[in-house]
């Protein structure tokens, strides 16, 4: 009953972290939303795994904010170019995070009926990862920002996977995944030309 209403919790988090990578402008917030996105998955992780195996994919994680982080400390500030054809107003942006957010709650008793044992809250909590995820890459041509969505799409796969496939050699690779996606936004971000990086 209590494992339950933590999964909740977690659920909640990863839609208030989720929406706040959508919604802030703050290289800073939105990293911060990535750390508390990946403490609400790594709590649906270990439903299904190990706390040991599940806390690799929080330090996972984390490295990948600190690598994005130490990274983008490192630039100059420069103008967002790059995202003055988006629409910009926050009303806008928390209205499509709404709708995904319905819409996630709308596909996850469907989704649970196809993928049975893995319970609602695994369900909805990465249905709502990668619908957030993929609001967010069609929101942005940022290369910091579109690494965030590309880390929460994969994040909502990982928690869906975790339930079900619990292989040491699996966790591994998506840990590679996960850091390699970093360091290439990282590298990304130091080799885009002046002026286009939000």
């Amino acid at each position: 009953m209590l494992r339950d209403v933590v999964s909740w919790v977690a659920v909640g988090g990863i839609l208030m972290a989720a929406a706040g990578l959508v919604l802030s402008r703050d290289w800073r917030w939105s990293l911060a939303f990535l750390a508390l996105q990946y403490l609400a998955a790594f709590w649906l992780v270990g439903l299904h795994w190990p706390i040991g195996l599940a806390s690799a994919k929080l330090v996972t994680g984390w490295m990948a904010a600190a690598i994005l982080g130490m990274t983008r400390l490192g630039l100059a500030f420069k103008s967002p170019a790059a995202e003055l054809f988006w629409p910009q107003r926050r009303w806008f942006h928390l209205f499509l995070v709404a709708a995904v957010a319905t819409l996630a709650a709308a596909a996850t008793p469907r989704l649970e009926t196809i993928l049975p044992g893995l319970g609602t809250a695994v369900v909805g909590g990465s249905t709502l990862l990668m619908t957030m995820g993929l609001l967010h890459l069609g929101l942005t041509a940022d290369v910091l920002r579109v690494t965030l969505g590309l880390l929460t799409v994969l994040s909502g796969f990982e928690v869906v996977y975790s339930a079900v496939e619990g292989s040491i050699l699996v966790a591994a690779m998506l840990a590679i995944v996960n850091l390699g996606l970093a360091l290439t936004g990282s590298y990304l971000m130091l080799a885009e030309p002046e002026g286009t990086e939000a």
